[in-house]
């Protein structure tokens, strides 16, 4: 920083300076360095990196790196010390040909994140071009008549250089004839012309030879020259003079041929052919306007003939001359300055470059994806260009520097919701009628894991019978990931836990691709009705996602265990025989004894029926007139269908046999149906023996007699109170039923839980059922829970048989629940 005291001359002289560099640096807001044209290679231009804060070790990381405008590479930047440097000869005047400013543009960026910063190289100039005349020698034709300070016109040098260095003076080597002129017109340019100081005379001297030299201002000085040969004519004295020394028109560039762009007009003093003018373009004028101009030798109508480009040439300076008849023929100058004026012929040029994609979904706000460049190569309005995107795009343009442009990030993105979009910049001009064009991009959204799994369903409900095959299909779980690629790869498992004192994994696996759950043992409904367990699915993204799903798997029954009898005596095996001691004096419908049975399956396949088979018997070779006797006649015994209570279907007499073996078959309602049978065999003997083989029976005395009269019973007036009971417990068991099955809610489908069915038959006023069991199900954590179970209401002892047995007349009546209470 720099200190001042008041009223320093010092600083009165450095403050305007120090506003204006102030000023330049505000307006550009950019680097600006200068190189002279013609520097070699790796001539140092600036220290860009330390200039733009850039530190040298994130150079290479950060993909440091510089671009021109044009394309070129006559800049290059030393990535590893950030020094900008000359790559290439710089020729200024192929660059910027007379232009009064000449740079070059450099874009120079970085990445990661995205930065650009815009560079102007100014190239300064060097006087590098010396001044070029039209002609190494010019021949002149000059009439001895001609008076003294006539001027004749010469066609100045040119120099490809500026400012300075394109600033020429004069000079011609002495001579007593002739004096070099020089005029500055007030559009600033110079008119070179030779001035006669002393009158010729063809006779002494016919011809002189001149030497003009140019110099231009530049250090060290160029110089060009050219000869002047002069021919003195002798005759005719009045050359034709023109009604304006200059013409100023203005032409449309891209004007049709045939456009007629000025008329000149010259006359002649004198008569006849020394009045006679044929207009020609100046032998110095260039060969570029004699194919875009023509001149007509008569009228002097100058006219198009070629391509006007503004943007190729702003002027054009037609030297017209018009040359008389006479001998020799005289000719007089005029200049044509034709101004060009621009068209809105040059759409705008729209670059997009360094994109940065594809664009992460979770991409910031703010976060820049491409760079856009424009350009015109119309001049005013018509070279002034906008730009705009495409609607309803997530992005905006921000302007950067003079026709330079950041496609940033201006909301959030979702991939899920749209995977792309196709961005399009419109640049348009501001000329009339506008101009426009367009380019396009397609912005690809990125994924990234933000969606978890999601199964189709929120809970599956499968149904399979038990004992299947191990490995069967039970359901396919199908979970869908709204991501993509890695993200949406979705994989499953089993959530371990127990079931019972086993593991969830002994009993199911599930494919960890396809979701296919299979079953890994025979499922035994009587062990497991139902099995409850989670699936989970996880993507592969990072960190991965999950969800979880229920499964219920409900084991369907199969007829797979046959009906099983009960004991009959205490502790005694089903299937041994034991004697039931009936009394003759029986009637009709007399109970002599049950048969009970019950089955470990559910529904129908536990429904049992009692039915009588054919068995032989005991005592017919030992009593063969009395089975002869009795053997057409009907058996005095039945069985009931549902209850297998065992009664008379008539009065006993003394043509039935004494001993009675009955073979009674009990079949389950399964497909198939599975049967078991039970043998119960009835002596027929009187009364009293049949009261006195009771008692004996009951005490386990040897004796009948003994104990018979004590032990006599009422057998009708017991039966009458077994059946008053048991009918009584029917009629409660019926209101607990219906007053359970009105509180339990009702079932939500045909698969799904309902309500409790009572799988019963009746017969003669009695229920039979199967058996009375606790079913397990396993539906959460820890031990299965004994939540289904079937039941059987206890019921008083019936009356005992005249043998002394327990027959059971209809105590043993039992009903199960199928239904599921599911916690």
């Amino acid at each position: 920083m720099l200190f001042f005291r008041r009223g320093d001359p010092g600083a009165r002289r450095l403050l305007p300076w120090l506003l204006l560099l102030a000023a330049w640096r505000a307006g550009s807001a950019q680097l600006r360095y200068s190189v002279p044209e013609e520097a070699q290679h790796g001539t140092f231009v600036g220290r860009l990196a330390q200039d733009l804060g850039l530190p040298l070790a994130e150079l290479v990381p950060r993909l440091f790196r510089v671009a021109s405008r044009a394309g070129g590479d006559l800049l290059e930047v030393n990535v590893q010390n950030g020094i900008l440097f000359v790559n290439a000869r710089m020729d200024r005047e192929a660059l910027c040909g007379r232009s009064a400013e000449c740079s070059v543009h450099l874009e120079v960026v970085v990445e990661r994140p995205l930065q650009v910063f815009h560079v102007e190289v100014e190239v300064r100039d060097v006087n590098d071009n010396p001044p070029v005349f039209p002609v190494a020698v010019k021949h002149l034709f000059i009439y001895e008549s001609r008076q003294l300070g006539s001027r004749f016109p010469l066609e100045g040098a040119s120099d490809a250089d500026i400012g300075a260095n394109s600033l020429l003076t004069y000079s011609l080597d002495p001579v007593e004839y002739f004096t070099l002129d020089v005029k500055r017109n007030d559009e600033g340019i110079k008119s070179l012309g030779l001035v006669l100081k002393k009158l010729l005379n063809r006779e002494e001297t016919p011809e002189h030879h001149l030497l003009i030299t140019a110099t231009d201002g530049g250090k060290p000085e160029l110089t060009g020259t050219t000869q002047l040969r002069i021919s003195v004519l002798d005759v005719n004295d009045n050359a034709p003079a023109f009604e304006r020394a200059i013409y100023k028109v203005r032409l449309l560039e891209n004007a049709p041929n045939g456009t007629l762009v000025a008329i000149v007009n010259a006359s002649d003093l004198d008569e006849g052919v020394n009045k006679d003018i044929t207009y020609s373009f100046n032998t110095d004028t260039s060969q570029d306007i004699r194919k875009k101009f023509y001149l007509h030798p008569d009228n002097g109508h100058i006219v198009v003939q070629g391509n006007i480009d503004f943007e190729e040439t702003q002027s054009y300076e037609i030297q017209v001359q018009a040359t008389d008849q006479g001998i020799p023929p005289l000719a007089g100058h005029c200049t044509v300055l034709v101004e060009i004026v621009d068209i809105n012929d040059n759409t705008p040029e729209l670059v997009i470059k360094s994109l940065s994609l594809p664009v992460s979904e979770d991409a910031p706000v703010g976060t820049v994806v491409a760079l856009v460049s424009v350009s015109d190569r119309d001049s005013g309005a018509n070279g002034q260009v906008s730009c705009a995107l495409t609607p309803d795009v997530p992005f905006r343009l921000l302007s950067t520097f003079r026709n330079y442009y950041s496609l940033v990030l201006e909301s959030g993105l979702d991939r899920e919701l749209v995977s792309g979009y196709g961005v399009v910049v419109t640049a348009r001009d501001a000329g009339s009628p506008a101009l426009r064009a367009s380019a396009s991009v397609w912005v690809e959204v990125a994924d990234v894991n933000d969606n978890a799994p999601a199964f189709a369903q929120a809970e599956y409900t499968v149904f399979v019978r038990e004992n299947n095959a191990p490995g069967c299909h039970l359901v396919t779980v199908s979970a869908r990931d709204a991501d993509a690629r890695e993200n949406a790869r979705v994989s499953y498992s089993l959530v371990e836990r127990r079931v019972g004192e086993r593991l969830l994994s002994s009993y199911v696996s599930v494919h960890a691709e396809s979701g296919r759950v299979h079953a890994l043992q025979p499922l035994d409904r009587e062990e497991l009705e139902l099995l409850r367990f989670e699936v989970s699915a996880r993507d592969a993204g990072v960190p991965a996602l999950g969800s979880n799903v229920t499964l219920q798997v409900f084991v369907l029954d199969e007829n797979d265990h046959a009906p099983w009898v009960l004991p009959r005596g205490a502790g005694g095996p089903a299937s041994e025989a034991v004697p039931v001691w009936v009394s003759r004096s029986a009637g009709a419908g007399h109970v002599v004894a049950k048969v009970r049975a019950v089955d470990a399956d559910a529904g129908y396949n536990a429904w049992l029926s009692y039915e009588l088979q054919a068995a032989p018997n005991a005592n017919a070779n030992a009593n063969g007139a009395v089975a002869a006797a009795s053997g057409g006649a009907r058996l005095p015994f039945r069985v009931g269908l549902y209850t297998g209570e065992i009664s008379t279907t008539r009065s006993l007499d003394e043509a039935d046999l004494a001993r009675q073996r009955l073979l009674v078959l009990v079949k389950d309602h399964g497909e198939p149906a599975l049967t078991a049978t039970a043998t119960v065999l009835l002596s027929l003997v009187d009364g009293g023996q049949a009261a006195a083989a009771a008692s004996s029976s009951r005490a386990g005395a040897a004796t009948a007699a003994a104990g018979g009269a004590a032990a006599l019973l009422d057998v009708n007036a017991s039966l009458i109170v077994a059946i008053c009971a048991v009918s009584s417990l029917l009629v409660l068991t019926l209101v607990v039923w219906t007053a359970l099955r009105c509180w339990v809610p009702a079932a939500e489908g045909a698969c799904g839980p309902g309500q409790p069915a009572l799988v019963c038959a009746s017969a003669v006023g009695s229920w039979s059922c199967s058996q009375r069991r606790r079913q397990r199900v396993s539906g959460g954590e820890g031990a299965p829970k004994a939540d289904l179970m079937a039941f059987s209401p206890s019921l008083p002892p019936g009356p005992e048989s005249e043998d002394g047995m327990n027959v059971d007349v209809d105590h043993s009546s039992k009903c199960w629940n199928s239904g599921l209470n599911l916690n």
